[in-house]
């Protein structure tokens, strides 16, 4: 298919949309061969670089049909999105020369997190790791730079702290705690999981949509989120959500025991496993008030209730 003939066959599409494709900007090219007339393979699309690249038979990628192609298709965050944060981060730095160690933490993690974030599902661990390195370098040179007439080690020991099994964390004492830089390659790549050939955000199976995107137009956000993360299954009794259950958001720690309200102590349960686990949490304990018959005073038959001691009712 030549290169007029792809341009036509889009605009003919769009042009049913009211929309129309601007030749000044299209850029037509194959993603695993170079063209003749010199242009490079591969595509950048939204910050991302898409490439074919070839490969051996037991490393080739598969059709639908499980036929090997010969290539593996790589997406990776594109270069020019690359220079583009670095020059973000080291813009930040530029600008917090003079600031406290706090001050720059608090503006660089934003940018470290959502750039991370953005490319958490394409191929990102070595470029995590390459920007790690560059923002503990421009990190180095502003900590030598407040401190002209102290050598390396100092100025090391002063601004990275051991936390954990990581001995070089760029943090700052807050409190009891430390207050820590965001590290690109702390965020974990997810690989992208392909939608069922079937399913479809309008066809009421709410489980499968929450479990994968996270979020659903008819549910509450806490509820999707607490799908995603335990992967559309109920955590008590392991089974996966089906279209029409009912579910409860349940502390994993009752917080009159002493549970916070944060994420980390919330799950998504059934209903009935909801129930079953209330009743658990709460074996052997006492009700404050309860309700207890006694005689009364005069020993007839009947008896009377009562609730706290203080008030009486002839049944």
């Amino acid at each position: 298919m030549t290169r007029i003939t792809c341009l036509e066959i889009v605009s003919d599409w769009l042009r049913g949309m009211g929309l129309d494709l601007s030749h000044s900007k299209t850029r037509i090219a194959h993603t695993l061969h170079e063209r003749p007339d010199g242009t490079k393979p591969g595509i950048d699309f939204l910050g991302f670089a898409v490439r074919q690249i070839p490969m051996v038979k037991h490393q080739s990628g598969k059709n639908t049909n499980g036929q090997k192609l010969g290539f593996k298709t790589i997406i990776k965050p594109a270069e020019k999105e690359i220079s583009k944060h670095d020059d973000k981060v080291a813009k930040t730095i530029d600008a917090h020369k003079a600031a406290p160690q706090a001050a720059l933490i608090k503006h660089l993690n934003p940018i470290i997190r959502g750039w991370s974030n953005y490319y958490s599902a394409v191929c990102s661990s070595e470029i995590y790791s390459e920007l790690d390195y560059r923002v503990y370098s421009k990190l180095r040179r502003w900590g030598q730079r407040r401190h002209p007439h102290k050598n390396g080690a100092w100025c090391a020991k002063r601004y990275w702290h051991t936390i954990g099994n990581n001995h070089w964390t760029f943090a700052t004492k807050s409190g009891d705690s430390y207050f820590t830089l965001c590290k690109h390659a702390d965020t974990p790549v997810v690989r992208h999981v392909k939608v069922k050939g079937d399913a479809s955000p309008y066809d009421g199976d709410l489980a499968y949509g929450r479990a994968r995107m996270g979020q659903h137009p008819e549910v509450k956000p806490a509820v999707a989120k607490l799908l995603k993360r335990q992967k559309g299954k109920c955590t008590h009794c392991e089974l996966t959500f089906r279209p029409g259950d009912l579910w409860e958001v349940d502390q994993i720690q009752p917080k009159a025991k002493g549970g916070g309200n944060g994420w980390s102590n919330l799950q998504l349960l059934h209903k009935h496993c909801h129930d079953l686990k209330t009743q658990h949490d709460w074996s052997g304990t006492r009700v404050k008030s309860p309700t207890t018959e006694e005689p009364d005073d005069a020993k007839v038959s009947r008896p009377v209730l009562k609730t706290n001691g203080s008030r009486k009712r002839s049944v």
